[in-house]
């Protein structure tokens, strides 16, 4: 019999191509959405660059080109805890996967309004499934998607570790030792919406005996997978504006269509990166392997590689020709950091990265060439501010204005 999984958040650009993988892997899953991350394209006035299918439309396709069929509930869940509480007792999971967090540090920085909603809509979401969780009864694994960001982007001189750091303190007894998860930095409401998660896992684990995983994730590149390559209606989002575009896919997709490439401040900056392909084997590999009754939470480092935002936009311009343009740097950060993560857990259990090669620079470039028309070049630009001396208030104060 196979095994149910419930994707939260299952028909965005992580979990789409996540649910799939899995279902063709003999998976039953049901994809939880709100279908909010449309809402706020409606909102913006900005679309995918790839024209993806509604919601019905890619899982009767899926249906029709597989066989496989992946059910589809939406439920607000940061809002409606006993429509998730009742779905666990009706499918009693394995394993729930909790992708159902608004993504983007620049969106959630936008106004007052976006950061009450990326507030109230990712901590309530986080805390709702694991209060269904423990009040259904049922042992279900929970697997959640963080960001590298938890830790900040300073240098540290060290490689950050995944999840805990080992200290020494001096106490009135002598010098102690301790493991404690390693110190948040969020540099964005976003990003501190994610530290917050990391202790409702803490208190659940320890508490209620909840098993969780925790991937502090880095920043996404490329779009299409095995499972979205089968058909255009299967297709994955491409976002390229300055709020939801990732780094990578924006400079590939300004260089296929002739804009400089968006560098914001020195470029010093340095991320961690992951294809999107490794996220969704990284996600597979943590169903595989879940903590045991009793063990606190995993936390992995899902990244492959890390890279300086400017020589990342050089790499770029001379495969492309592009042209790099500096802007003034809207989010408040060191002009320059050094980044480098221990990453053991996901390589011992047998993840074979894939990192940044020119052959799948120039796919994605292709795919964005292919629908360059879609592109609203007024939207590029990044919008969003982390300075207040220069924050516009959001008209109104209700934050459920910026989905409906």
């Amino acid at each position: 019999m196979s095994k149910n999984i419930i994707v939260f958040g299952g028909d965005g650009f992580c979990g789409w191509p996540t649910s799939l993988a899995l279902s063709k892997a003999g998976y039953n899953i049901t994809i939880v959405d709100n279908l909010s991350r449309r809402s706020i394209d409606q909102n913006m006035r900005c679309e995918s660059l790839t024209p993806i299918s509604d919601i019905d439309t890619r899982i009767r396709v899926w249906k029709e080109i597989t066989g496989n069929e992946i059910k589809f509930v939406n439920i607000d869940v940061a809002n409606r805890y006993s429509a998730i509480y009742n779905l666990l007792l009706e499918l009693k999971p394995e394993t729930v996967i909790h992708f159902a967090e608004q993504r983007a540090a620049p969106y959630s920085m936008k106004s007052p309004a976006h950061k009450m909603y990326t507030v109230n809509n990712n901590l309530n979401a986080t805390h709702n499934i694991l209060c269904a969780i423990v009040a259904s009864g049922i042992d279900t694994h929970m697997i959640h998607l963080g960001s590298t960001g938890v830790y900040g982007y300073n240098t540290v001189g060290m490689k950050i570790p995944e999840g805990y750091l080992n200290v020494k303190i001096d106490t009135d007894y002598g010098e102690k030792e301790l493991e404690i998860l390693y110190p948040p930095n969020p540099g964005s409401i976003y990003h501190m919406t994610k530290t917050q998660d990391a202790l409702f896992f803490l208190y659940y684990n320890k508490n209620d005996g909840v098993r969780i995983t925790d991937l502090h994730q880095g920043i996404v590149w490329g779009t299409n997978t095995i499972e979205t390559n089968m058909d255009v209606r299967l297709i994955n989002r491409f976002d390229y504006d300055g709020e939801y575009g990732t780094v990578l896919n924006r400079f590939l997709m300004q260089a296929a269509i002739g804009h400089p490439l968006t560098v914001y401040g020195s470029g010093g900056q340095t991320r961690a990166f992951i294809n999107i392909n490794d996220t969704v084997n990284c996600i597979k590999i943590a169903i595989e392997n879940p903590p045991k009754h009793g063990e606190r939470v995993k936390i992995f480092n899902q990244t492959t590689e890390c890279h300086n935002i400017k020589n990342l936009a050089k790499i770029i311009s001379s495969m492309t020709g592009a042209k790099i343009k500096y802007y003034s740097n809207p989010r408040n950060e060191t002009n320059r950091n050094d980044l480098e993560f221990c990453k053991d857990f996901f390589l011992n259990l047998g993840l074979n990265p894939i990192t940044l090669q020119k052959r799948l620079l120039e796919e994605i470039i292709e795919v964005a060439k292919k629908y360059k028309g879609r592109c609203d070049r007024s939207k590029i630009i990044c919008q969003s501010t982390w300075r207040s001396d220069i924050l516009v208030d959001f008209e109104g104060s209700d934050s459920e204005n910026i989905i409906n």
